[in-house]
């Protein structure tokens, strides 16, 4: 089953600093219809304004991860990390058994653009941790590029949860396969452009699919596009 979500129907919320466009319940909008699927709990679609950001705030029992779009994000946290990510880079933060952490835009003249993920861990009360990794952009080109797994992948982040999210760039007209073990879930996450899945149904920028009891698929570029591709474990946790 491919359940689609157009971008249209997310929950979004403005400020004079941030706009954000909530895939799942969060913050002050909550549908108990929309809570996850499967340890997918979190994908907000963040802009973040010139020298603003997230103030130090707290975290506990979840993996985050961190895909910067365009600009730039400065993170700290009371692990001690400091950095500054831009597109190319991936943060993935286990929260654990708690941390502090902040994220803001640090230039003066552009605008950052995120998303941000949160998966519930396979296990709690782990260790907070912290790690970044840096891609081969190019990489992305017509490939399903694995930028954060369970299993030990060169150039991956690794997360305690039994997923890998892969990230591409399709050339119009150009085709990908992708194929997982019966059982499990696919996310789909269109970040710019149009995808076809198996010639039926057809996806535009910022539209999702949740996929269910399909463990192949045909992903055709109608035009140039890019997107985020997660391989779920099935179940409700």
């Amino acid at each position: 089953m491919i359940q689609i979500t157009p971008s249209d129907k997310r929950f979004s919320a403005k400020s004079d600093w941030l706009e954000s466009h909530f895939s799942f319940s969060f913050g002050s909008y909550y549908d108990e219809e929309n809570i996850h699927f499967g340890p997918l709990r979190v994908l907000n679609d963040d802009i973040i304004q010139p020298g603003k950001g997230f103030g130090i705030h707290p975290h506990r029992d979840a993996e985050i991860v961190s895909i910067v779009l365009k600009g730039q994000l400065k993170h700290e946290d009371s692990l001690k990390n400091v950095g500054i990510l831009k597109f190319g880079d991936i943060q993935r933060m286990t929260a654990g058994t708690g941390v502090l952490h902040s994220e803001f835009n640090p230039t003066s003249d552009e605008e950052t653009h995120i998303l941000q993920l949160w998966f519930m861990p396979n296990k709690k009360q782990l260790s907070p941790s912290y790690e970044d990794i840096s891609f081969d952009t190019d990489n992305l080109h017509n490939k399903l590029l694995p930028i954060v797994s369970s299993s030990p992948v060169e150039n991956a982040a690794m997360i305690h949860q039994d997923v890998t999210l892969y990230l591409s760039k399709l050339d119009s007209d150009k085709e990908l396969h992708f194929q997982q073990e019966a059982g499990r879930k696919i996310y789909l996450f269109i970040i710019e452009g149009e995808i076809s899945l198996n010639s039926d149904v057809t996806l535009q920028k910022r539209d999702d699919a949740r996929i269910t009891d399909l463990h192949e698929l045909t992903l055709q570029a109608k035009q140039d596009s890019s997107f985020l591709l997660i391989d779920l474990p099935g179940g409700e946790e």
